[in-house]
């Protein structure tokens, strides 16, 4: 039998072959697989098939053979991914904000390349289910990388920061000039991507989000901040900001009705401490940047729910709920009150 142009090659072609076009559903019979490598320009007969597929066996490829009437079907058995795995994958990638659109789809085809051609498109129709909002800032791969890298060279960095204005456009904070903190970790939360980092300005740990920074930069200074993120719990952090919003951080006690403790253990963990008030109510006091955000928070909860101590949070609180009524008073004629008390 003459050689293809590609027999070097025959062994990569055979394993591409069977990645890609078999699975527990469908499989190749030998004709089948003798045709492919053709269409590579790679000639082979049975017994090499044989022989290279022991040998892919050997190498840790799960090829299953299996007789089906009279012929015999090849293809993988396990993968490093399952199916299950990989739809989660997909559905992360297309419901994380800080992925741009573009991104999405490149992070997904390369997703669908680690199952068959037939798995793979369950994977692509997985791609609809979801128009969520999309950031646009395409930059923000390079920038966890940035960060990674100052990171792990323990050095400073300095960066300029964005907000959106009213039309739409990007607009630089500060009057556009530079940021500059010691980076010293990574976090995933409200489905964006944020730095928290140390600024010795003020002595305090800060948040800013990756896709709104710009122009990274490594500074030739060593970070600072060692000490205070010696003892830094990142989780009991987030737990702590409501909306990823900073504010003084306190021991807040709230009470609430007893149906309302699974909400109380979502958002701040198993860990913490009931105490019984009456047959119909509990209270837990837990760490929280006190912000509008968790004032919010609060009030969207409803009655069964309140902040009774410390007494500085709950003015705070009864300065909002005083706000809310003359921001939506309105007089006797349903006209809105713009200014003042009602």
């Amino acid at each position: 039998m003459a050689k293809g142009t590609n027999q070097k090659l025959k062994m990569l072609y055979l394993a591409r072959i069977i990645l890609s076009e078999t699975d527990d559903q469908h499989g190749l019979t030998m004709p089948e697989i003798i045709s492919r490598l053709k269409s590579y320009d790679v000639n082979a007969d049975r017994k090499t098939i044989y022989m290279d597929i022991e040998e892919l066996r050997h190498f840790g490829l799960d090829i299953i053979s299996e007789q089906i009437g009279r012929k015999w079907y090849y293809y993988i058995g396990g993968r490093d991914f399952e199916l299950p795995e990989l739809k989660l994958l997909v559905d992360s990638v297309q419901s994380a904000k800080f992925i741009t659109d573009k991104k999405s789809d490149e992070l997904i085809r390369k997703i669908e390349s680690l199952a068959s051609k037939h798995e793979a498109k369950q994977l692509h129709r997985q791609v609809y289910i979801s128009g969520r909002v999309k950031t646009m800032n395409e930059s923000i791969y390079y920038n966890v990388d940035r960060l990674h890298d100052a990171i792990g060279s323990d050095s400073q960095i300095r960066f300029k920061y964005y907000q959106w204005n009213v039309n739409k456009e990007m607009e630089l904070k500060r009057d556009g000039q530079w940021y500059q903190t010691s980076p010293w970790g990574l976090m995933w939360d409200d489905e964006n991507y944020y730095l928290v980092a140390y600024n010795s300005g003020d002595d305090t740990i800060r948040h800013y989000r990756v896709d709104k920074m710009l122009h990274i930069e490594m500074i030739d200074e060593p970070r600072e901040g060692k000490q205070q993120f010696k003892e830094f719990d990142l989780p009991r952090y987030t737990r702590s900001l409501f909306g990823m919003f900073g504010g003084e951080e306190k021991k807040v006690t709230i009470e609430a009705a007893n149906d309302m403790v699974g909400v109380m253990i979502d958002r701040f963990g198993k860990d913490i401490f009931i105490i019984p008030v009456d047959d119909g109510h509990f209270q837990v006091t837990v760490n929280v940047a006190v912000s509008d955000q968790f004032l919010g928070w609060i009030i969207a909860l409803g009655e069964d729910v309140k902040i009774t101590a410390p007494e500085d949070v709950v003015k705070k609180m009864q300065n909002a709920a005083r706000r809310l009524t003359d921001q939506y008073c309105v007089k006797g004629d349903g006209s809105h009150v713009r200014r003042g008390r009602c």
